[in-house]
């Protein structure tokens, strides 16, 4: 394994431990031992190698398929990921009730389930962007002029929806 990617390797592993709140102890505490701090650390430093087989241990103690712990498989990041779909919460809730009323349920219902009670945005995945167009009885791409044209998502969403009809 290339010091670069076990770097970057190692970066998804701390991103993921950071997201679920561990700190490097808490993950040992947590597993009850099975994984130590200090290897898990040199893991996400880059510094040793990890095997497949670990690596679809941690995935499964951190409760997420293991792809989402591999670097990119595009060479050096080469292409552009899509815009991320984030909602303005604050125009949002300046649209009408009559228009807005399932988004902001839909909403709501993300916020609870996250424990994300910032208010002002909230990302949303390209499948709450299906969902949703379900709930609105329009296709992504119009579902997201409409939410641009309310202000509610920037302009830039047309690219993440244009990158996922492709």
């Amino acid at each position: 394994m290339s010091s670069e990617y076990a770097k970057q390797l190692g970066a998804k592993l701390r991103a993921i431990r950071t997201q679920q709140g561990l700190s490097l102890h808490g993950v040992e505490e947590k597993s009850q031992g099975r994984w130590k701090a200090v290897v898990v650390g040199s893991y996400e430093r880059g510094d040793r190698a990890v095997t497949v087989q670990r690596l679809a241990e941690l995935a499964d103690f951190y409760g997420v398929p293991v792809q989402e712990l591999l670097p990119g498989t595009t060479p050096g990041g080469a292409a552009e990921p899509p815009p991320k779909l984030v909602l303005d919460l604050e125009r949002l809730a300046h649209v009408p009730q009559e228009k807005a009323g399932p988004l902001q349920r839909y909403a709501a219902t993300i916020q609870s389930q996250r424990g994300d009670y910032n208010g002002k945005v909230l990302s949303i995945r390209q499948d709450d962007l299906r969902t949703l167009a379900v709930i609105y009885d329009q296709s992504p791409s119009v579902l997201t002029e409409q939410l641009i044209s309310w202000g509610v998502l920037d302009a830039d969403a047309r690219r993440a929806v244009q990158h996922e009809e492709i």
